[in-house]
């Protein structure tokens, strides 16, 4: 069974063909990075203009890539949310016009319940469950423990900002490009980690909550007490006071749930430190640890499309006055 995938959660255009939710067959994504760079952020409305330009050419080329017909689709999900309204209207009405065309179901999917599985999708490891999650990005901190492919439960969340967007707010401080995780990421490895105290927000918290408003905040006051700090050195230590929190807290939840298995998925998870301390700490402890290629971490529709098959296996098919829901959050389904 053929699903398409589209996702325009963001600033991303992507399509999407994956067979029986496991083989990726095509997963074509076009970036707006340079079209937002020079504003320093995603401009909404930019972002919607490209969407509507770029979507039937993106769906075309996932359609070619994947050497599939159009009338070969069984099926068509769409991120219906989280995301920017304007930027979700593009994605979910296209999936909904094609799937009218083609006479074949339509299925909505939250855009953070496609990131908690696209580990499994990575590893075809659907034998992993249950687990703990980490969904770490520029909008989601958020820890889950699934059961289940479509049954989880959020363990914690930031009460604030997102791990994500303290990186891009930090990076803004400190005057890098943007997007400003990649920077920070690169500058850190030539920077001492131990340089500066930040603190490490909650992490000993018993919640499995987080927060990062205290941690920029603090870089924020070093930077004005230091007129010509060592750049390296700020990177390296406020990322290492994330990836304490983050890894700490996942590690953390893994034992209070007894899971064996940790995954993360998101655009922050790409992170080389955060990648290499979680790895250290999942072996340390003997738990397997589920890690999304830097593809499947930012927003793609491949992970879409895989959901969405699991979906349409198990009845959940939307109908066709399924509006964009930009606040949705992960909910709970036992």
């Amino acid at each position: 069974m053929k699903i398409l995938g589209i996702e325009t959660s963001c600033d991303e255009t992507s399509a999407a063909v994956v067979q029986n939710g496991v083989e990726i067959l095509s997963n074509v994504v076009s970036s707006q990075v340079e079209l937002h760079r020079p504003y320093g952020g995603v401009v909404p409305e930019l972002a919607s203009r490209n969407h509507l330009q770029l979507i039937d050419t993106v769906v075309a080329e996932a359609l070619d890539r994947a050497r599939t017909r159009f009338d070969e689709v069984d099926g068509v999900a769409a991120t219906y949310g989280p995301g920017l309204a304007s930027s979700l209207l593009i994605g979910l009405n296209a999936a909904k016009g094609m799937a009218v065309a083609l006479s074949k179901p339509l299925i909505g999917v939250n855009h953070i319940e496609a990131h908690l599985y696209s580990p499994l999708l990575a590893h075809h490891a659907f034998d992993a469950l249950p687990m703990v999650s980490l969904i770490v990005s520029g909008g989601h901190t958020i820890l889950a423990h699934a059961t289940a492919i479509g049954r989880h439960c959020i363990l914690g969340q930031t009460v604030d900002d997102a791990a994500g967007e303290a990186f891009d707010k930090v990076a803004k401080l400190l005057h890098l490009g943007y997007p400003g995780g990649p920077e920070i990421d690169k500058l850190a490895k030539a920077g001492n980690p131990a340089a500066i105290a930040f603190p490490r927000s909650m992490l000993d918290d018993p919640s499995h909550n987080f927060s990062f408003s205290g941690l920029k905040t603090s870089v924020l006051y070093y930077l004005r007490k230091h007129s010509q700090p060592n750049v390296a050195d700020v990177c390296a230590s406020f990322q290492e006071a994330v990836v304490d929190v983050v890894v700490g807290k996942t590690i953390r939840a893994a034992v209070d749930t007894d899971a064996n298995t940790v995954s993360a998925s998101g655009g922050v998870s790409i992170n080389s430190r955060f990648r290499d301390k979680l790895s250290a700490e999942c072996g340390r402890r003997g738990l397997r640890l589920l890690l999304a290629p830097a593809s499947l971490c930012t927003d793609n529709a491949a992970m879409i499309a895989a959901l969405g098959f699991f979906k349409l296996q198990q009845g959940q098919c939307s109908d066709f006055a399924l509006e964009v829901a930009p606040s949705v959050g992960l909910g709970v389904v036992p």
